[in-house]
């Protein structure tokens, strides 16, 4: 006799509630080892290689490529049964809940997670969620945007007559600019990216504040040490928040405090295929000039073939943005939250500029600097800009010996 094993969307860690496929690896009617990879989901966070834990035929594809499964779901039914399946439900018993195998029990997820700040109910963006098959079906069938819905349950969960309550509601009337729009489903990274900087704008009061510089000094640095632009900008900015630790930080809204962070983890923004994305060094005031160029690189290189683990998403006190790449001179970013405090970089062109009493040209940028005000007042954001200007002006006598 046939024995069918479900497995369900496992816990992927980092809070993580559901996951896109995007590509079946397996078809009904395959043979499966313990282990082996079925499927690749796309989080919030990165793309996953889910693998099964069980081995025998593939009898059911639970959700097609495209489709959005949320974590405990039915992913894929696989016949006959083995000791790793017999493991499997013991863990779910045990109540440690969907274990994907390589990834460890619930609590061992837990325990890597990031140890951050706690942030109030009342202050967190709750995403519409719906448990009910009977629920999400009803939405379906009328049209209804489960994210444009507020949530009636508990933790954010759609009801029955949530959606009865919309589709009662009288359809907007499209205008004429509208019928030939093309609608884009926000999921995914961009998803991701959206609620990021939404919840960014609506927590933190921030203020961004500018100056030009002579970059002519950071060009012949670049030359001298055989390292890029970003590199160097990245050893500047944590030489500017060991000087300036107050920048180095989050708020802790629902205690009302002020978390000042002892290590410094860098994040900086790449431009990825699957959008924006910011990847993180962490232990960034650790390091030499030649081991953060070697780090950047490495983790650049990841973004753009879109391997980036977890870990390297997460965890960020201060970020770097490099727009200058896009041909831009100024930019008024939007915080990466929860940090404190964002370094945006100009490009780097030939201007007159006036040395010495002489009108000259030099290689000249703009810096902008976004921050918290809640962590600090203008003139430390002052004295930090003016610090990194004059470090991109004289770089050498930061550099040298680092």
């Amino acid at each position: 006799m046939t024995v069918e094993q479900l497995f369900r969307l496992p816990d992927l860690g980092e809070g993580l509630t559901e996951a896109e496929v995007l590509t079946w690896r397996v078809a009904v009617g395959d043979t499966v080892s313990i282990d082996q990879v079925v499927v690749e989901v796309e989080t919030a966070k990165a793309a996953v290689e889910v693998p099964v834990p069980y081995a025998g035929t593939v009898l059911t594809l639970h959700a097609d490529a495209g489709a959005v499964v949320e974590v405990g779901a039915p992913l894929i039914s696989v016949s006959g049964g083995d000791a790793a399946a017999e493991r499997y439900r013991e863990e779910e018993k045990a109540g440690s809940g969907n274990v994907l195998i390589g990834y460890g029990t619930k609590e061992e997820v837990v325990s890597r997670r990031r140890r951050g700040p706690k942030i109030a109910p009342s202050a967190q963006a709750v995403a519409p969620r719906v448990l009910s098959p009977v629920v999400r079906k009803l939405a379906k069938d009328n049209g209804i945007d489960i994210a444009t819905l507020t949530p009636s349950g508990p933790a954010g969960v759609v009801l029955r007559k949530d959606v009865e309550a919309a589709i009662a509601k009288p359809a907007p009337q499209p205008v004429a600019a509208q019928a030939d729009a093309e609608r884009v489903p926000l999921k995914g990274v961009r998803k991701a990216i959206a609620d990021k900087l939404s919840r960014s704008r609506h927590e933190i009061p921030d203020a961004t504040t500018w100056v030009d510089v002579d970059a002519t000094g950071l060009m012949d640095a670049k030359k001298v040490l055989g390292v890029g632009v970003l590199p160097l900008m990245a050893r500047i900015c944590v030489a500017g928040l060991r000087k300036f630790p107050e920048l180095n930080s989050t708020v802790d809204t629902e205690r009302q405090e002020i978390l000042r962070l002892r290590g410094i983890n860098l994040g900086f923004a790449v431009q990825s295929d699957r959008g924006l994305v910011v990847p993180v060094v962490r232990g960034a005031d650790q390091l030499t000039t030649t081991e953060l160029a070697a780090e950047l690189t490495r983790l650049t290189e990841a973004a753009r073939a879109g391997s980036l683990r977890t870990e390297e998403l997460t965890g960020g006190t201060f970020t770097l943005n490099n727009y200058g790449v896009f041909g831009v001179d100024g930019s008024t970013p939007i915080i990466n939250h929860p940090e404190a405090a964002l370094l945006g970089v100009g490009r780097i062109v030939d201007k007159p500029w006036a040395v010495d009493g002489q009108l000259a040209v030099r290689k000249v940028t703009q810096l902008s600097f976004t921050f918290d005000h809640r962590v600090c007042d203008g003139g430390t954001a002052g004295g930090f800009l003016r610090f990194v200007a004059d470090c991109v002006e004289r770089p050498l006598v930061l550099l040298a010996g680092l």
